[in-house]
C-alpha cells in the first residue's frame, strides 16, 4: 500500500474541499519504513518467541518465551502493531479524501477496501487448508499440524480488526474535520471506561470492547498525522506521556507486563487490547514522528528508495504467507531432526534464532514474490455493489476473519465456515449485474 500525506508541522487541518490536488502530495517515505520495520519485527517474534518442544507421545508442545523470567521486556520492543494502525489510519484517511474529490461514495469506497482486505485470504486459506489435509493423509501427525495451522490462522486477527476500521473510516474522518484531536481523546476516555468496567466487574469479556476503542483510537493519530497535526512538540508529548501511561499503569495497576503474545495471548495486554497497549502506542507514535526528518532523509536516498519501492507493496503479503515456511522450518528442526527449542533468553536460544531467521529469509522472500499476485482482487470484483449489500460484505468478511482466526487454517468446519463467508462477503462487494455478467464471460472464455 503506497500513502502520501500533506507536510507535517503545526498547522491545523484541512477540510477535504481545502486539500491540495493529488499531484501536489509528495510520496511520504516515513510511513513505507514503519511499515517494514513492523513487518520484520513481526516474522521475527513470530520465529523467535515460540519455545517447541516434543512430548513423549509424540505431541508438539508449543510454549512461549514470554513465560521465561524477563521474557515480558522483549513484548516492549516487539509489540508494534499499533504503528500499523497509524500508518494505516494516514492511508484510509488520504485514500478516503481523494474518493471524496472524485464525487465516489463511501459504499464505493468500502467496497473496494474490502476487496484489497480480504481477497488474499482467500488462496492462503486454501492452500494452508489442502496442506494441512495432504500432511495427514501423508503421516504427518495431525496434532502438531493444527499447531501450525492454528498460528497461521492468529496473524489474521489483523484484518478482522482493520474491516471495523475501514468502515468507520469515512464517520470518523467526518469527526476529524469538526472536532479535531476531540475523537481520539474521547475514543481514550472509552478505553479507560471499558478497562474500568472489565476490572471492578471482574467481566473480562467486557475487555474486548477495547477491539474499537483502542484499534480506533490509535487508526485516528494516522488521520492527525496525515493533516500535519503532529508536529514535534505532539510527538514529544506524545511520547513523554505514553511513556508515563505506559510504565506507570503496567506496573502499578491490574495489567500484564506482556505486551503481545505469541502461543500466550491470554497473559497479555493484546487479548482483549488495554489502556497499557494504547499508551504504549503513543510512545511509540511519539519516537517515530521525532525521528521523521532523520527516517524521511534516508529513505529518500536512491538505494533506500529504491528497496522501499520494490518491498513495500509485497509486506502484506509476507504478513500473511510468512507462516507457512516458518511453520516447515520448524516441523523440520523440532520433528525432523528432534531438535527442541533451546532454554530461552539463553546464548544457545539466540543462536537458534539467528540460524532459524537465515534459513527463513530465503524462503519468504521467493514466497512472498509469487503470492503478491492475489493481492489484486480479480476483475468480476468490481462495481457499485449498494449500501445493504456492502454493509452485509463487511459484516461477513469480518465474521469469517475471525473464524479464521479463531479455528485455524486446518481441519474442522470453523476453517471452511469462515472461508466461505470471506468469499460470501466479497461476491458481495460487486455489483450484481456486473458481477453476473463477467462470471458467465468468464465460463464461456474457460
Amino acid at each position: 500500500m503506497t500513502v502520501t500525506v500533506e507536510p507535517v508541522g503545526g498547522r491545523p487541518p484541512t477540510t477535504a474541499a481545502q486539500a491540495p490536488a493529488p499531484q501536489a502530495r509528495s510520496r511520504d517515505r516515513f510511513l513505507d519504513v514503519l511499515r517494514l520495520f513492523v513487518m520484520v519485527l513481526v516474522v521475527v517474534q513470530h520465529w523467535w518467541l515460540p519455545v517447541l518442544s516434543v512430548q513423549t507421545q509424540g505431541e508438539l508442545s508449543a510454549g512461549s518465551v514470554l513465560s521465561a523470567d524477563g521474557g515480558f521486556a522483549l513484548t516492549w520492543i516487539s509489540q508494534v502493531m499499533p504503528l500499523i494502525f497509524f500508518v494505516g489510519g494516514a492511508a484510509n484517511l488520504i485514500s478516503w479524501r481523494s474518493a471524496s474529490r472524485r464525487g465516489e461514495p463511501a459504499r464505493v469506497w468500502w467496497a473496494k477496501r474490502l476487496r484489497r482486505l480480504a481477497w488474499p485470504v482467500v488462496p492462503l486459506a486454501i492452500v494452508w487448508i489442502i496442506a494441512c489435509h495432504l500432511a495427514v493423509v501423508g503421516g504427518a501427525p495431525a496434532q502438531p499440524v493444527l499447531v501450525g495451522a492454528g498460528a497461521a490462522g492468529m496473524v489474521l486477527w489483523f484484518l478482522s480488526v482493520y474491516v471495523i476500521v475501514v468502515m468507520a473510516t469515512p464517520l470518523l474522518a467526518a469527526a476529524q474535520e469538526r472536532f479535531g484531536w476531540w475523537v481520539p481523546l474521547v475514543l481514550l476516555a472509552g478505553a479507560v471506561a471499558v478497562d474500568t468496567a472489565r476490572f471492578n466487574s471482574g467481566m473480562d469479556w467486557l475487555g474486548y470492547l477495547n477491539v474499537a476503542f483502542v484499534w480506533l483510537g490509535v487508526h485516528q493519530m494516522g488521520f492527525r498525522y496525515a493533516t500535519g497535526a503532529i508536529g514535534k512538540v505532539q510527538a514529544a508529548w506524545l511520547a513523554g506521556a505514553g511513556a508515563v501511561a505506559a510504565l506507570a499503569l503496567a506496573w502499578f495497576g491490574p495489567y500484564s507486563l506482556n505486551m503481545t503474545g505469541v502461543f500466550a495471548s491470554e497473559t497479555s495486554n493484546v487479548a482483549p487490547p488495554t489502556l497499557v497497549l494504547a499508551a504504549l502506542g503513543a510512545l511509540q507514535m511519539g519516537i517515530a514522528v521525532l525521528f521523521r526528518e532523520w527516517i524521511t532523509s534516508w529513505a529518500d536516498r536512491p538505494g533506500p528508495a529504491r528497496m522501499l519501492d520494490r518491498v513495500c507493496p509485497q509486506l502484506m503479503t509476507v504478513y500473511l504467507w510468512h507462516m507457512l515456511p516458518i511453520s516447515i522450518v520448524a516441523g523440520v528442526v523440532v520433528f525432523g531432526l528432534g531438535i527442541d527449542t533451546p532454554e530461552p533468553m539463553t546464548g544457545l536460544w539466540l543462536l537458534w534464532g539467528v540460524l532459524g531467521l537465515a534459513a527463513l529469509i530465503p524462503m519468504v522472500l521467493p514466497l512472498a514474490h509469487w503470492a503478491v499476485r492475489f493481492e489484486e482482487p480479480p476483475r468480476v470484483l468490481k462495481g457499485d455493489p449498494g449500501l445493504i449489500r456492502v454493509l452485509a460484505a463487511a459484516v461477513l468478511i469480518g465474521l469469517g476473519m475471525l473464524a479464521l482466526t479463531v479455528g485455524g487454517l486446518g481441519f474442522g468446519p470453523l476453517p471452511v465456515i469462515g472461508l466461505i463467508s470471506v468469499i460470501s462477503g466479497l461476491l458481495l462487494t460487486a455489483a450484481p449485474r456486473t458481477r453476473v455478467r463477467d462470471t458467465v464471460r468468464w465460463a464461456i472464455r474457460v
